[in-house]
């Protein structure tokens, strides 16, 4: 036995959280009946769970994935303003949701399986691993604001934890910085720097823990390498 909402992210169709969503809108239903409450547990053996009035069945290959987000994409399985999302860049047969986001004006490193296990460990607090990202802004911060990024600031809406900044480069208008976060709160990066009074113009990011970019394109995806995937699955 498992829990309904368990049982939905490991068949691809969404994480644990965006699960418990589905079912609080009533649209699943086990054996026929609306599920109701998010304690059920179903026998995946003898249960037929249905979404939308369509059997969710779970594949037994799991798949893993690494995209270069471009910018402009939401990086949701399906967006309630009709924007394009990062599946839509995706040609595969398996349906696969992303592991955490990356907002609509950020671009880069975007992981997506239909692991729902891999999926919650890696999306679970106490499984956060240092993100890096590349970010340009304008105009140059000072550095007693930078000094006070870095040992976590607060911004109202919630605090930040210490993270990592590295100056790489300055032109008289703009700072490139290298950021390495090790928490994932919503628009972090861009309202540290609004608090710092300076804007981010341009936000990659280039690796999650040991799993880096490189050289994919803007747009294109690939499969994760065994190596990668193990890393993953360790963290």
């Amino acid at each position: 036995m498992v829990r309904l909402q368990k049982y939905i992210a490991d068949a691809g169709i969404a994480s644990r959280r965006a699960a418990e969503k589905i079912i609080a809108e009533k649209r699943v239903k086990i054996n026929g009946v609306i599920a109701e409450g998010q304690g059920i547990k179903v026998d995946p053996e003898k249960d037929i769970i249905e979404l939308d009035n369509k059997p969710v069945i779970i594949d037994k290959e799991f798949i893993y994935i690494m995209l270069n987000k471009p910018v402009r994409y939401v990086s949701t399985v399906k967006d309630e303003k009709n924007r394009p999302t990062v599946i839509d860049l995706l040609n595969l047969e398996q349906r696969v949701f992303p592991i955490g986001r990356l907002d609509y004006m950020s671009s880069g490193l975007l992981l997506l399986t239909n692991d729902g296990d891999l999926t919650y460990r890696l999306t679970h607090p106490k499984h956060e691993v240092g993100k890096k990202y590349r970010v340009i802004v304008e105009p140059k911060v000072i550095e007693s604001r930078i000094d006070e990024m870095l040992n976590g600031i607060d911004l109202g809406i919630y605090k930040t934890s210490p993270c990592e900044i590295e100056l790489l480069k300055e032109d008289y208008y703009t700072q490139t910085f290298l950021i390495t976060l090790f928490e994932g709160k919503n628009r972090q990066i861009r309202r540290m720097f609004e608090w710092a009074e300076s804007k981010v113009k341009s936000l990659k990011r280039i690796s999650i823990g040991e799993i880096e970019l490189k050289d994919l394109k803007s747009g294109e995806f690939r499969k994760l390498t065994n190596k990668e995937i193990k890393y993953l699955k360790n963290l």
